[in-house]
């Protein structure tokens, strides 16, 4: 009977180990994503990939890839291109670090971002009017920068637009293709 008892001793102590083991691993901070030799390709105004990680900007809601816009003359222009354009030539400059922070329900990793002589470029993003604060869901940490924007009539705010989550709502996902970051 005893070496029994000393069998679900080691067993009982094998599946603890393995417990504390995950809740671990759980905890422990994503690591860093940094573009250094891997590939970057922009999404759309709030999404990019390093290498075979898709990333996603923290605290932001860009336009859509595929997202119109209005001018106040009542002109329709495609925002959601200028918001992918100002993405890449915000990343362009290097140094592309991003450190995750959660992973979203599309397996993104939703992150804060920065690039070299860009500091946070969500921050950026909103303060240049291609992007709301919040995620569509919560209130970002940026609507300094977007009542700065609102208030210079800069990017999305030079005319009227959808909020991009009630625009996501009223049409089906159609992903634009990924470009490379130039």
């Amino acid at each position: 009977m005893r070496p029994r008892r000393w069998l679900r001793q080691i067993a009982v102590l094998a599946v603890l180990f393995l417990i504390l083991f995950a809740i671990a691993e759980l905890r422990a901070p994503p690591e860093r994503l940094a573009a250094e030799g891997a590939a970057v390709q922009v999404i759309d105004g709030d999404s990019l990939r390093i290498g075979e990680r898709t990333v996603r900007l923290q605290g932001i809601d860009a336009v859509e890839f595929h997202q119109p816009c209005r001018m106040p003359d009542g002109k329709e222009w495609r925002c959601g291109v200028e918001a992918r354009k100002t993405l890449a030539t915000l990343i362009a400059k290097g140094g592309l670090a991003c450190e995750p922070q959660a992973t979203d329900n599309f397996g993104r990793a939703v992150s804060v971002c920065s690039a070299a002589g860009v500091g946070d470029i969500a921050a950026a993003l909103v303060a240049q009017g291609w992007a709301v604060s919040g995620d569509g869901e919560r209130e970002g940490g940026y609507t300094a920068e977007q009542q700065a924007a609102r208030a210079a009539k800069r990017g999305i705010w030079r005319g009227s637009f959808v909020r991009p989550a009630e625009w996501r709502a009223a049409h089906p996902r159609s992903a634009p293709s990924p470009v490379p970051a130039t």
